[in-house]
């Protein structure tokens, strides 16, 4: 019999800077709970990233806390936050960052 597959509470993030690094992403969605994944990809192409990331949270009150509030500024810029319709564990990408 196989494991339970742990919940993940994921949050789809768009709009992100170019400036911004997962790390960074990681950080500043810690303030609403503890963040297990930051899944930011990356253009093999430019080396720069795409835009957008999926943000992870251990518990689904870390990831209504970051949904509740609005709006989300990160240098300037905002993003746009809404729950993940589909998780990415296990997703296969060109090049990731998940520290």
């Amino acid at each position: 019999m196989a494991a339970p597959a742990k919940k993940v509470f994921e949050l789809f993030v768009s709009k992100v800077p170019w400036t911004v690094a997962g790390k960074e992403i990681k950080e500043y969605f810690g303030q609403f709970g503890q963040v297990k994944k930051c899944l930011l990809l990356f253009d093999k192409d430019t080396g720069f990233h795409r835009g957008f990331c999926w943000v992870g949270f251990s518990t689904d009150e870390g990831m209504n806390n970051a949904l509740q509030k609005e709006p989300h500024l990160l240098e300037g810029a905002k993003l746009q936050v809404q729950k993940n319709r589909r998780p990415f564990s296990g997703r296969k990408s060109n090049k990731n960052e998940n520290d």
